[in-house]
């Protein structure tokens, strides 16, 4: 999970000053010694960590924090305040043309992750509503525009490709490609090297001069740590990148990577890759981020993604059955699929206030999800909208059906109940108020059979 290393230490940093009633200068500066040395092991730049902790214990010294009645959450308050500021502050947005196309140029080192992360942004801007094309301008290494070409069918956007013609050709007739076929974006996925090179920067320059793109992205993989701002200063310094986009960001526990490209480039990040799926790409908000590490999870991160995912229409259906009291195991199917197409659930709940640190030891078995759907679709259709028919010996048919025991179709049709018995609740809850409300029914979460 990514920041966890460090997320961890911060916590225990900031326990020790709980602890006290009130603070003084020198418990201040012997928690920051710590966040120092947190950020120093999370590969976060020298400078950038020194400068961060100076910046906070000035700010935590004064009259306003020292004599305030929590002043350990004040501290808090403060670090995260520039553990945003450190990342950029607020999220930077894509750039767009006046006259479209607007031109994006995707460049790294190779083994970033450029081609499939091309392919994520635009599986991401067609679902804004924008007609993107994908540009194969990588003619060295092998099968990078086959790659290209299976990346933008999964993701629904056409790829322009000439073979291995000169890259500044491909560029400049893909863009009056995109100006004919009404192509609002162009995304040119370039060459990388193993490593900076002359040649590698002069044939990124020649694209450049020819296509003029609006936004030049730098994609790197997060998990590289430290070497990972030192190409993107380098890029930087060759070409004036207007962004970065980070790859493998939820493989990355330390975090060095994100916390110091900012300070060392001044550049933005503007994108995040946080799994292997073309849909999970995310805007990168740094006042966001900065409440993940300090483990005061990300209610919107969360609420958008929900939001992206979930069915609209299924959702006010349900509304209208659980209002009749009609619930039943179709529902309760297409509950558990919603939330499998949301992603990593462990992801997920960390996003959600005081889980993070709860769930972070916990075995979350996703698997769990695609037994309830074996069990439910061994059922006959009646006995799904009618739980009611479910005697015990349907339940020896229905967990012969789907290779489990009865005892797992009983764990299934209790959680089932309570669902049932916490929507028949919440139907109520004007009168009643919150007091008698049922526990949530327990996530598919350990253990090989519970649900």
């Amino acid at each position: 999970m990514a920041f966890e290393g460090l997320s961890d230490k911060l916590t225990a940093a900031f326990k020790r000053l709980r602890s006290k009633g009130k603070l003084s200068e020198a418990d201040v500066k012997e928690a920051m010694r710590e966040v120092r040395l947190a950020l120093l092991e999370a590969d976060v730049n020298y400078k950038v960590a020194k400068d961060f902790t100076a910046t906070v214990t000035a700010r935590a010294v004064g009259s306003q924090v020292m004599e305030s009645l929590t002043p350990a959450q004040m501290v808090i308050k403060i670090v995260n305040e520039e553990l945003s500021a450190l990342m950029g502050g607020q999220a930077a947005r894509l750039a767009s043309a006046n006259r479209p196309p607007c031109i994006v140029m995707m460049c790294g080192l190779q083994g970033a992750g450029k081609t499939t992360h091309s392919g994520k942004l635009g599986k991401m801007l067609k679902s804004q509503g924008h007609r993107p094309l994908l540009v194969a301008c990588d003619v060295y290494r092998p099968a990078a525009i086959k790659q290209l070409e299976v990346v933008g069918e999964k993701a629904g956007v056409p790829v322009f490709q000439m073979g291995t013609a000169k890259p500044v050709e491909i560029a400049r007739n893909a863009v009056a490609h995109a100006r004919d076929h009404g192509n609002d974006y162009v995304i040119l996925d370039t060459a990388g090297r193993l490593h900076i090179d002359e040649q590698l920067m002069n044939e990124l320059k020649e694209i450049k001069g020819a296509v003029k793109p609006h936004e030049i992205l730098f994609v790197v993989d997060a998990m590289t740590g430290q070497d990972a701002v030192n190409a993107a200063a380098a890029f930087n310094d060759a070409l004036g990148i207007d962004g970065v986009m980070l790859t493998k960001l939820d493989g990355d526990t330390r975090g060095g990577a994100a916390l110091s490209v900012r300070a060392v480039t001044g550049k933005p990040i503007k994108f995040a890759g946080v799994g292997e799926k073309l849909d999970e790409l995310e805007v990168f908000h740094p006042d966001r981020m900065a409440s993940r590490i300090l483990g005061m999870g990300d209610v919107l991160s969360f609420i958008e993604k929900a939001e992206q995912q979930l069915d609209a229409k299924q959702a006010e259906e349900l509304a209208r059955k659980m209002k009749e009291n009609k619930f039943d195991f179709n529902d309760m199917l297409d509950q558990f699929r919603q939330i499998s197409k949301m992603g990593d659930l462990k992801g997920l709940l960390s996003m959600i206030p005081g889980l993070g640190n709860q769930i972070k030891n916990v075995d979350i078995d996703e698997k769990q999800i695609g037994r309830v759907e074996a069990i439910i679709l061994s059922m006959t259709l009646a006995e799904r909208s009618k739980p009611d028919l479910i005697n015990p010996s349907r339940k020896r048919r229905i967990a012969a059906g789907c290779g489990m025991k009865v005892e797992d179709v009983n764990r299934l049709i209790k959680q089932y109940d309570s669902m049932r018995k916490m929507m028949k609740q919440m139907k109520n809850m004007g009168k009643k108020g919150m007091r008698g409300m049922p526990r949530m029914p327990q996530m598919p979460m350990g253990g090989r059979r519970g649900f």
